[in-house]
């Protein structure tokens, strides 16, 4: 419990007065600037990292929003009702409902996970052709879409934005901002809900590291730098148009600190 006190206050004071928040996007368009001049300078040396199939892929990546939201829910439900309790409201059904309405920025990332993801698949399907050497006597079929030609064995060739670049972006940005909290919250040293807050803390911050670090893979070993740039714009784009703009707004999920108007210009997230 020592060492997860300690974990826990270092964090803090690493999160504290949003530097890292801050400067996080910078550095996300920087990696893919950089990892995608290294690839196409062909001095990226070959490790298990370049298989789609390595564990961190396959087992984190390819559900990076089911991992976010995971880790998410009980945080937000949690620091949402306590900081409510204690400072805000002090009132347990007012307290409650704070914190459902905060928990609708998961159904926002949902949302917004869902809705370019299915618009990804959609420009790669308008903008490709399916490679495959036709069978003699047969005429050429034409395929309208990237899982039709891959069930005849075909190659697609199409605009693929990177998805990766997009979700690990957005994912990062979101879980960095909901963090954001704990500057607010006073919890006894001894209390459960401090230990179980510390659990998720680490976990969270463990798990951005893990999306930007494969961040950086993705930029080093896939996609061309331009559908790299348009996935990381995007995500960014998605974080900045619910956190920075309609979180500010009242008719909103809100933003993680309510103690100022959230249509105050002048909110913390907004320096």
């Amino acid at each position: 419990m020592e060492r997860l006190e300690r974990a826990g206050r270092c964090l803090r004071a690493a999160l504290a007065r949003g530097r890292l928040r801050r400067r996080l996007p910078a550095l996300l368009l920087a990696i893919a600037l950089l990892g995608s001049a290294l690839k196409d300078s062909g001095l990226v040396p070959d490790t298990p990292l370049r298989n789609k199939r390595n564990p961190l892929n396959v087992y984190f990546v390819k559900v990076a929003w089911a991992w976010t939201l995971w880790l998410l829910l009980p945080f937000i439900t949690l620091t949402s009702y306590e900081l409510a309790r204690s400072k805000l409201l002090h009132g347990r059904t007012k307290s409650a409902l704070l914190a459902l309405r905060r928990l609708g920025a998961l159904l926002v990332g949902t949302a917004v996970w869902y809705l370019c993801t299915e618009l990804f698949i959609l420009v790669e399907n308008l903008t490709g052709e399916c490679s495959l050497q036709a069978k003699p006597g047969q005429p050429a079929r034409l395929y309208a879409s990237k899982r039709e030609c891959h069930q005849d064995s075909g190659v697609w060739n199409g605009f693929d934005i990177s998805g990766h670049c997009f979700l690990l972006s957005y994912c990062a940005m979101m879980i960095l901002e909901e963090l954001a909290v704990l500057e607010a919250l006073a919890m006894e040293h001894s209390s459960k809900l401090r230990a179980v807050i510390n659990v998720l803390l680490v976990s969270l911050c463990f798990l951005t590291v893990i999306w930007v670090f494969m961040f950086l893979c993705t930029a080093l070993y896939f996609h061309d730098f331009s559908q790299k740039l348009l996935g990381v714009l995007i995500g960014l784009s998605a974080w900045y148009g619910t956190y920075r703009f309609w979180y500010l707004k009242p008719f909103s999920p809100g933003l993680p600190l309510p103690n100022i108007p959230l249509s105050s210009k002048k909110y913390s997230y907004s320096r």
